[in-house]
């Protein structure tokens, strides 16, 4: 259970995600969250997921670890189907996946003591050993940045923003995990904070070997930090492919909207004026065929008639569209 760091990263892929369907009934009418979603992460890798606000991303995030299980597909992790687990076996595996939350100070319980928030991982793993547990919390929380004597004592609302993040980045690697999703942890804090969280889950992974599912809807954000991006609308991955190229030639009408959107931090730089037609969908009643047809300048007959699955355009890069751009 000691806290080690990870030379080395072994090649192939951690997370498989099968066809995955997450379906919310609302009295007589069904939300469709997540509608086949399919993916894999490599092992030591960052997946950047983005999309806009509802369109999925977070009930993905907690599908993949069954904290929302789904309504059909599989999820594997390291070869072994966690849709198929239950009571103890998933415990034991939830050892070896865990999530930050959107909100630090929300998730954070207001009456515990820092401590023992941060312990609290350990008690359920079975760490009996008091003295283990406090040196295992005081490791990790001088990995994050803090220093555990000042901090341990304390109660959640003592602490900034940024401080709280530190404080659940910590409570999610106290079980040492090789997965973690990392559910918009910077979305909540100033953009004063949130650089120092970035480099901090960079250094992170790259000291205990973690693999990582970065979800947000800011992009230049997910440009920073991973390796390959998947764009979600409507509860269906539009691309995935490497981050650089897929930044420099996105081949899906949605992703370019997306990327256009990014703000130049240059005030001679005009915004662009190009924005997609309309309001998305409601998930309760999603469109025929391809989902974001009913916006897309380039939708003709055949994207109401058929849904388009994900197929490669370019090495690494993957487009569900009938007329990509590239």
């Amino acid at each position: 259970m000691m806290l080690q760091s990870v030379p080395s990263i072994s090649p192939g892929a951690l997370l498989k995600v099968d066809d995955l369907v997450v379906e919310y009934p609302v009295g007589s009418k069904i939300v469709h969250a997540v509608s086949g979603v399919s993916l894999q992460i490599a092992r030591g890798e960052t997946l950047g997921l983005v999309g806009e606000s509802g369109c999925g991303k977070s009930t993905l995030g907690r599908a993949v670890l069954q904290l929302r299980r789904p309504t059909a597909g599989r999820v594997s992790f390291d070869g072994q189907d966690l849709t198929a687990m239950h009571g103890e076996a998933l415990r034991r595996m939830r050892q070896r996946v865990q999530l930050i939350f959107q909100d630090p100070i929300a998730s954070l319980n207001p009456r515990r003591r820092i401590g023992d928030i941060v312990a609290e991982p350990l008690v359920i793993a079975g760490v009996k050993d008091p003295e283990k547990r406090k040196q295992l919390v005081y490791e990790v929380l001088a990995a994050v940045g803090l220093d555990p004597n000042l901090v341990v004592g304390r109660l959640p609302h003592e602490f900034s923003g940024g401080q709280c993040q530190r404080i659940c980045i910590a409570r999610a690697l106290v079980l040492n995990p090789e997965f973690i999703v990392c559910d918009e942890p910077v979305s909540a804090l100033d953009v004063s904070i949130r650089a120092q969280i970035l480099n901090l889950l960079e250094e992170m992974k790259g000291r205990f070997g973690l693999t990582l599912l970065f979800i947000a809807h800011d992009l230049a954000v997910v440009k920073a930090v991973s390796d390959r991006v998947a764009v979600m609308y409507l509860g269906r991955l539009c691309e995935v492919g490497p981050s650089e190229q897929l930044f420099a030639h996105p081949a899906h009408p949605y992703t370019a909207l997306l990327i256009e959107a990014i703000p130049v931090p240059d005030p001679d730089v005009r915004p662009t004026e190009t924005v997609p037609i309309g309001e998305p969908p409601s998930p309760i009643a999603p469109p025929s065929g391809c989902r974001f047809r009913t916006r897309c300048p380039r939708a003709d007959q055949r994207c109401s008639d058929e849904m388009p699955e994900l197929r490669a355009v370019a090495p690494g890069q993957l487009v569900a569209c009938h007329h990509p751009l590239i």
